[in-house]
């Protein structure tokens, strides 16, 4: 993998540490299927791509619980077809993307 390419828990990384949160803090806000919060060591190991997030639903509290684009997340967490994730898109690239792909404008950071 390049220096320069983005991660999924290289983006939630950042994005908690730039809100001031510890794992602790982060991990209370993010649910498993059985509605308990996810281990500050689970989190971590995402962090540190060791490990991924577990279901479609846990992507998105990740980005509402970090007001981050959802698509972003979906695509960094590797839920978009293998053809799509090779093609190593930016950011703004995966947004526009979803734009054309849903016929619409864009749903923003942390909106539905």
């Amino acid at each position: 993998m390049a220096a320069n390419e983005k991660t999924f828990g290289g983006e939630i990384s950042e994005a908690r540490k730039a809100k001031g949160w510890s794992l602790k803090e982060l991990a209370s806000r993010v649910l498993r299927e059985d509605e308990e919060a996810i281990s500050p060591q689970y989190l971590n190991d995402i962090e540190h791509d060791r490990r991924s997030p577990s279901s479609d639903r846990m992507v998105q509290q990740f980005a509402d619980a970090l007001e981050m684009d959802p698509d972003w997340l979906y695509y960094l967490a590797g839920r978009f077809p293998e053809d799509v994730r090779d093609k190593k898109l930016s950011e703004k690239q995966v947004a526009e993307a979803m734009v054309a792909f849903r016929g619409g404008p864009p749903r923003g950071k942390g909106r539905k």
